[in-house]
């Protein structure tokens, strides 16, 4: 066996990581493995597909200030809207809300030894980032997401 498929395999058995179980479940729209990877950077992939994050502070949307509408990736469908963005200090762009509940979905996510709540796209399952109970009011939540699974469009002036 290869020393990365062993590590892991042994990463997946203890919890630590979780391989494309974003590709997983009932959505609208779905693809294969190949066809996402065709579609997507590796960086984009590896977020998206796989669950993992970006590096802090690396993406162009963290400090971006106009008005628009945050899309999904990998479907293209509205998730943010710039109104409920805020600066949490994090490095990662953040919301106080998603544009409607409706439009995401969450689970648990119990990897690095704590549980967290993973915030994924409802329409294509993409991994968007995670919900935190610190956010700011009026709803206390901080939408903490990963630029690399959005796109932006600017609002028509």
């Amino acid at each position: 066996m290869k020393r990365r498929t062993f590590l892991a395999a042994t990463a997946a058995t203890l919890g630590i990581t979780r391989s494309a179980q974003a590709a997983e479940g009932d959505y609208e729209v779905t693809r294969t493995e190949d066809e996402w990877r065709e579609m997507l950077s590796d960086i984009e992939y590896r977020v998206m597909r796989e669950e993992g994050t970006e590096r802090a502070f690396s993406s162009d949307l963290h400090d971006l200030k106009a008005e628009g509408i945050y899309h999904c990736r990998g479907c293209d469908q509205r998730l943010y809207s710039s109104e409920h963005k805020y600066d949490s200090g994090t490095g990662w762009p953040s919301y106080w809300r998603a544009i409607d509940d409706s439009l995401i979905g969450t689970k648990p996510d119990r990897s690095l030894f704590m549980t967290r709540t993973e915030v994924h796209c409802s329409r294509c399952g993409s991994h968007l980032g995670h919900i935190f109970d610190d956010g700011p009011d009026p709803t206390g939540k901080r939408h903490c997401l990963n630029g690399v699974s959005l796109t932006f469009r600017e609002a028509a002036a």
